[in-house]
């Protein structure tokens, strides 16, 4: 405890309420990442960022294998953090705090991140922020410029497929989720069906340039009250065309995939709109939507919800193409910007932070409707 005090009361003498500058680390998935942000009243400057990415690990294995990633993440972590610190110019001494992901995510690697980020709080008497990879998703459109509160967030990832109203920090509405597969998963799953390498998603997307939507594939809940995904069908139906085909030449797959993200456009286009529908009565006022997550940097994606944006009168925003995907930068901010809110943990608390596989954003709606059944860690994000 005295330990602990030590921590708190040197935190409180040194943060300016006006600048904070944080070191982020991110080790949720398959991404080894350290950043450092400063955040000030004129928006965030990101000092540092460093990605180590582990696709050639796991690319004979065409997915992510998690006790490779988390061995990856112990063996490039601490090299990652001394990149970051170097390249910003700094000394621990010169942080007002360490922010790293907490959950949800694989669980080996995300304690590999908070445990180092623990030990580095404790050596170097700074504030621990156990940062919610999901509001660092959320957040991340703010690296690039203002985006205020509140706007509808389309968070769509390799693990979460959501809507959610962002009200303002750590004040979050989750008005629908997927009821299977996150849309990220669908287009790995895709790519890996076609024999594309991994990842997938980018795969998908470019071979779908060359290809005509030729073959009829399910809309799944499309038209239906609410926004709620499904992606389980439309996976299903493409399993189907691929065993009715047989061998496939280049232009099958091409087709395939331009026939699978056709779908996927219009399921996307059709629950946004529906999820429009609940925000504007509630928070529209402002009328802003932001998507974020790995599929946000999909192009034909990005460009249909700007479309239904500019239609609707909403602003839009996105991070730009290097922070869709998990980075380290996005942490810092979440963390930064809880500094400044005054919404961190208390050092002996956030100390104690525990590595959470699972970790919903708005914890009510997902005990009240859980995408899945809950299992021993809870219901799922």
């Amino acid at each position: 405890m005295l330990v602990a005090e030590a921590i708190c009361a040197s935190y409180l003498s040194k943060v300016s309420k006006a600048q904070v500058t944080v070191l982020g680390i991110e080790t949720s998935c398959d991404e080894t990442a350290a950043a450092v942000v400063r955040l000030s009243e004129d928006g965030p400057t990101i000092l540092s960022d460093i990605i180590l990415g582990q696709a050639a690990q796991h690319a004979p294995y065409r997915g992510v294998v998690p006790e490779i990633a988390a061995r990856a993440h112990v063996e490039g972590l601490d090299g990652a953090i001394a990149a970051a610190m170097g390249d910003a110019g700094l000394a621990f001494a010169d942080l007002d705090g360490v922010a790293a992901t907490a959950g949800p995510g694989l669980i080996g690697g995300v304690m590999v991140g908070l445990t180092t980020a623990k030990a580095l709080a404790l050596a170097a008497s700074k504030p621990l922020i156990a940062v919610n990879h999901l509001e660092g998703h959320a957040l991340s459109p703010r690296l690039a410029g203002p985006v205020p509160f509140p706007y509808l967030l389309l968070l769509v990832s390799g693990g979460h497929c959501q809507f959610i109203a962002v009200l303002g920090l750590g004040n979050y509405r989750r008005l629908g989720s997927t009821i299977d597969d996150a849309l990220g998963e669908a287009f790995d799953k895709t790519a890996k069906l076609l024999d594309l390498g991994f990842p997938g998603g980018p795969a998908v997307e470019a071979l779908a340039l060359e290809g005509q939507a030729r073959f009829a594939l399910p809309r799944p809940l499309m038209g239906r009250d609410g926004c709620d995904f499904s992606f389980a069908g439309l996976k299903t139906a493409l399993v189907r065309e691929v065993e009715r085909l047989g061998a496939l030449s280049r232009q099958d797959k091409a087709d395939l995939c331009a026939s699978f993200q056709g779908a996927v456009l219009d399921i996307v286009a059709d629950r946004t709109k529906r999820a429009m529908d609940m925000f504007d009565p509630l928070w529209g006022a402002t009328g802003r939507l932001v998507v974020a997550g790995g599929v946000a940097a999909n192009q034909p994606i990005r460009a249909k919800l700007e479309e239904i944006a500019a239609a609707r009168g909403y602003d839009f925003a996105a991070p730009p193409l290097r922070y869709c995907t998990d980075n380290a930068a996005m942490i810092a901010l979440a963390g930064a910007e809880r500094l400044l809110a005054g919404l961190s943990s208390r050092p002996e608390d956030a100390l104690c932070a525990p590595a959470r596989a699972r970790w919903p954003l708005d914890e009510a709606a997902a005990g009240l409707r859980p995408t899945h059944k809950a299992g021993r860690k809870g219901v799922k994000a």
